[in-house]
């Protein structure tokens, strides 16, 4: 790893775990935390710290909250019937912002990959299923990633959800806003021309 002294390199080498920090990315937030002020450096120690401590997953969603139920499980206002299932927190974040949505959300924390041991069984699809019988909802949107991981996981939870006669939809997917299209693939393409609307 980094050549420098032992304290340094030990940051580098915990900083290179984070997902999309490679080792000279690493070794630059080091050396960037090294010329911080002791302050921010504290400050930073203490948010990591505190984020260990306070959060959790929500016993409904299990979506990463410091209150149980999460504020979002606990509106009375959102629509209880319409139900959206998501890979991660960061996908719920994302949806929340463009204030569009109004229903509620299930966190599965992952998505199926055999080729990386990650199962039914390592995603909350047990608590999932939970939810389902005997609730009020009328609607589960499918909202994983359009990827092959992603993918097979709409195609299971689908499998599971249609005899219990709940409507189930997928999220569209398509050419991004501002994006021109010979620079789109053919399964982006082919799969805009599918989610095609009426005008």
């Amino acid at each position: 790893m980094m050549l420098g002294p032992p304290s340094l390199t030990r940051l580098a080498e915990c900083l290179v775990r984070l997902p999309g920090i490679g080792k000279k990315t690493a070794e630059r937030l080091a050396l960037y935390v090294f010329k911080m002020s002791e302050e921010e450096a504290t400050a930073l120690a203490e948010a990591v710290v505190d984020v260990k401590r306070r959060t959790r997953l929500c016993s409904v969603c299990c979506n990463v909250t410091e209150e149980d139920p999460c504020p979002i499980c606990a509106d009375d206002t959102r629509d209880a019937s319409l139900l959206c299932v998501v890979e991660q927190p960061g996908d719920v974040i994302a949806l929340e912002r463009t204030g569009q949505f109004k229903g509620r959300y299930h966190v599965l924390q992952g998505a199926l990959s055999p080729l990386d041991g990650v199962g039914p069984e390592q995603l909350r699809v047990t608590e999932f299923m939970s939810r389902l019988k005997g609730s009020e909802i009328a609607e589960v949107v499918l909202a994983t990633n359009p990827n092959v991981e992603g993918e097979a996981t709409a195609l299971y939870l689908m499998k599971l959800i249609k005899p219990l006669g709940i409507m189930v939809t997928r999220i569209a997917r398509g050419i991004p806003v501002g994006s021109d299209l010979d620079f789109a693939d053919e399964v982006t393409l082919a799969r805009a021309l599918e989610g095609r609307q009426k005008v």
